[in-house]
């Protein structure tokens, strides 16, 4: 697929997305999210990648909210199959990717952009960001995932008093909730996302896999998480990561992992 919205580009293990609509605030349109979609896709099986960085052009947004004009006249069939559509090709890929995405926030984050973020693993924000879900002032709720990711990030009381009121919140506050991970200068916000990204992708590609795959089962009810971990450990036992780290570890060197 080629690109006309968003820029992918892969630099020693790490595939960079920029959300490229910085005239429309990076605004998500439909195009947006194919292209998204497939990047994000193609990221699982690509053994130069280990890791997704996901931020937005410019200076004044990481993703400002999505293309409104595009389901302005939208009955609740077609409203309906938009937030389902969304939630499995691209919010929920990103969130069940097997292989780490980090957001790289800068500026506004709002609606369906702070459901971008809240979808990937890990959230670093520069100081101008300002993040909400301003749904209610249109008529509507979140409707890519942010009722639910939300509540399990900030709890059940903070995040109601943001999606009903559809406030906005500083980046400082947001490191308060744990909304975001790490709060930095702009200047620092993509260094600072290569070096944490960088950290992991020395670690060991199965386990951090296996990971991901039992914390997110914490999060899913149809899901018993402690059996999940159980599988997940059980199956780490019978990798090369695991023969490669253990060896490591006796013999007092730093582990090599390869990526498969």
């Amino acid at each position: 697929m080629n690109y006309e919205n968003i820029l992918a580009e892969t630099k020693d293990e790490i595939l960079w997305i920029t959300i490229n609509r910085a005239a429309k605030l990076n605004a998500l349109n439909k195009a947006t999210l194919a292209e998204l979609h497939d990047a994000v896709l193609n990221a699982q099986t690509n053994t130069l990648i280990g890791g997704v960085i996901i931020s937005g052009s410019g200076e004044k947004a990481f993703v400002a909210g999505a293309d409104i004009s595009e389901f302005s006249s939208f009955n609740s069939a077609e409203g309906t199959m938009l937030a389902k559509e969304g939630q499995q090709n691209v919010f929920d890929l990103i969130a069940n990717s097997t292989k780490p995405v980090i957001a790289a926030v800068n500026g506004f984050a709002l609606g369906g952009g702070l459901e971008l973020a809240m979808a990937c693993h890990i959230r670093i924000a520069s100081e101008n960001a300002k993040l909400g879900l301003p749904e209610v002032t249109l008529g509507l709720i979140p409707g890519y995932g942010g009722t639910q990711r939300l509540t399990q990030l900030v709890g059940r009381g903070k995040a109601l008093e943001m999606i009903l009121t559809a406030d906005m919140i500083d980046a400082a506050e947001a490191h308060q909730l744990g909304l975001i991970n790490h709060l930095v200068t702009f200047e620092e916000l993509l260094p600072t996302a290569e070096k944490l990204m960088r950290k992991i992708l020395s670690r060991s590609p199965n386990a951090v896999s296996a990971a991901i795959s039992a914390v997110n089962a914490a999060l899913d009810s149809s899901k018993n998480g402690f059996e999940v971990e159980i599988e997940e450990f059980g199956k780490c036992f019978g990798t090369d990561d695991f023969k490669e780290g253990v060896a490591a570890f006796l013999e007092k060197r730093k582990a090599n992992f390869k990526r498969n």
